[in-house]
């Protein structure tokens, strides 16, 4: 019997993913901060409206690259630049739902565990957080599976 395994995902590269799904929010708030200051910051609407304005597309872009886009495809931006994927626990795509709950409900609880909750990842056998626990989902490296045959045969790689 054949099945396929995939490596679990490394604590820091999954760190180095969600910093740069992070960066990205944080650039376009920065960005809007700045241009509202260029505009004469809190004393003209136009400063103000450009603050609204970058805090709605930040929430738009982490809805879109946090919840959406993993649900589509497993990954995220950091994800996508790391090498990483999100998988459900048995290896199937998450989906929209799973993904939200995983980003948007499990990171928060993660936090409030004063990052407990991320922590968990480094120390766990199959590397999942308790946001990963809670969505049912299984970080991995990105690469082909590997077939494996039945025990004590050798592994092969597979294009799968």
């Amino acid at each position: 019997m054949q099945s396929f395994a995939r490596f679990r995902a490394p604590f820091s590269l999954r760190c180095g993913a969600i910093l740069i799904d992070y960066i990205v929010l944080v650039a376009i708030v920065a960005f809007s901060t700045l241009v509202s200051r260029l505009l004469g910051g809190g004393g003209r609407s136009a400063g103000n409206s450009s603050e609204t304005v970058g805090i709605i597309l930040a929430v738009v872009v982490a809805a879109l690259d946090l919840g959406i886009l993993p649900g589509l495809t497993g990954l995220t931006v950091g994800k996508w630049a790391t090498g990483l994927r999100i998988l459900r626990g048995d290896g199937g795509e998450i989906g929209i739902g799973r993904a939200f709950l995983r980003h948007f409900v499990g990171y928060p609880l993660s936090l409030l565990t004063l990052g407990l909750g991320f922590l968990m990842a480094a120390f766990t056998v199959r590397g999942r957080g308790l946001h990963d626990l809670i969505a049912n989902t299984i970080v991995v490296r990105d690469w082909p599976a590997i077939a494996v045959s039945g025990p004590g045969s050798e592994l092969k790689r597979s294009e799968v």
